[in-house]
């Protein structure tokens, strides 16, 4: 099948579903949900044992991630198991931690700069 010619909205909608897909990732329990998946599928009372909040929440956060086709529902018996659909979600994450790391480090040199020239003020006075 040949491919069709670009059209103006295509770099808007491209732009469009990039936002939508790190939004997704925007919320402190779809992070935990993901980092939980690393080891495996889980059911979603596992993930509530692993997280602690009600597994209502955890329910509407995994249909946030299931929307952008981030995590994948597994029926196994009478259970339904979620896993990532593709692994390299963890390298998307691995890199974002290794960024927060380097900011964090430049915040921690800054603020140790900080408490350095707050000693040699109370020294001088």
């Amino acid at each position: 099948m040949p491919a069709r010619a670009p059209r103006p909205d295509d770099t808007e909608r491209l732009r469009q579903f990039k936002a939508e897909f790190f939004k997704a990732l925007a919320h402190p329990a779809r992070i935990a949900i993901l980092e939980f998946l690393r080891g495996g599928p889980r059911s979603v009372g596992e993930i509530q044992a692993l997280i602690g909040v009600p597994g209502s929440s955890i329910s509407q956060q995994l249909a946030v991630l299931r929307s952008r086709g981030i995590v994948v529902p597994e029926r196994a018996g009478t259970t339904i198991r979620y896993h990532v659909a593709d692994p390299e979600i963890y390298a998307l994450l691995d890199a974002a931690r290794r960024i927060f790391y380097g900011h964090l480090s430049d915040s921690a040199d800054l603020l140790r700069l900080v408490e350095a020239e707050a000693e040699a003020v109370a020294i001088s006075t």
